[in-house]
């Protein structure tokens, strides 16, 4: 049964502990390239660079291409549930929240893939 992480640092071991962070790292690539957000992470990337970029990628589309943001958050299949319980008053906390939602949604999909492969 899938029980998602509570918060980044939990879920970056529990993908590292199974193996699976590479895959995670793979399937942001995709779904950000689906979404016409072009990000490329290397496959190197430390989770803490992970975070802070996906932060900092998230927190430049809430600002300058809010249309483009919903478009990735409807690629990924962020829960709008979710995302309507932040609250929005502070861009810079927002924009970490919703990577953390991101992350989540990402890590529940290769989580599955590999369960049930």
């Amino acid at each position: 049964m899938f029980i998602a992480p509570q918060n980044t640092d939990l879920l970056f071991s529990e993908a590292e502990k199974e193996s699976l962070y590479i895959k995670l790292v793979e399937q942001i690539n995709k779904d950000f390239n689906l979404a016409n957000e072009g990000i490329d992470f290397p496959m190197s990337v430390s989770p803490n660079e992970l975070k802070i970029q996906l932060h900092e990628k998230i927190y430049r589309l809430i600002q300058y291409k809010f249309a483009e943001y919903l478009n990735l958050l409807y690629i990924i299949d962020v829960s709008e549930d979710e995302i309507k319980k932040l609250d929005g008053s502070d861009l810079v906390i927002l924009a970490e929240q919703v990577a953390f939602l991101i992350l989540k949604r990402e890590w529940q999909k290769v989580w599955f893939r590999n369960k049930y492969r």
